[in-house]
């Protein structure tokens, strides 16, 4: 097999060997996705790792860095990191375990937990932005303009893969 082969060029003519044309197009932009996922998921583990910080984490630090009072309830991160609850639980109780936030009562309902930002999550959180902004998030690796046109493309996918939910 050839060095310089593309393995997702090689998955396309597959399928359309195979007889799956009219899936083919399909599989191709879902692999191509998975695989810019893995690419830009690399790049960002490889900026946070000397923070000692998983994106996971980063974004819940960035999230509750982003609101008033520093705190937020469980589940409003769940639901606004589009997470499972589980990986919320998980993140937060590293994020606690580094006294990066930590855990406190609801005022008025007893049974809401919210997690606060801690001086030291602020600081780390601002540092690994300004990072990810430099070495990830400007240059992405895609022109301005095709930047523009692939943000319009994936807002219609993930709004129909939305809608397939529903």
């Amino acid at each position: 097999m050839a060095e310089d082969m593309d393995p997702i060029a090689e998955s396309r003519r597959q399928w359309l060997t195979h007889g799956w044309d009219e899936a083919a197009d399909g599989m191709t932009l879902v692999i191509s996705i998975m695989r810019v996922q893995q690419l830009f998921q690399a790049r960002i583990d490889a900026v946070l790792k000397p923070l000692r910080l998983t994106f996971a984490r980063f974004e819940v630090l960035a999230l509750l860095s982003f609101t008033r009072r520093g705190s937020l309830p469980m589940n409003k991160i769940t639901q606004r990191l589009q997470v499972h609850a589980t990986s919320t639980t998980n993140s937060v109780d590293r994020l606690e375990a580094a006294a990066l936030a930590r855990r406190q009562p609801h005022p008025t309902d007893g049974r809401t937990t919210l997690v606060e930002i801690t001086p030291a999550g602020r600081e780390l959180v601002a540092r690994a932005a300004a990072v990810l902004n430099a070495e990830v998030f400007a240059h992405p690796g895609a022109a301005p303009q095709d930047i523009t046109t692939l943000l319009d493309s994936l807002a219609l996918l993930r709004s129909g893969l939305e809608a397939d939910r529903a």
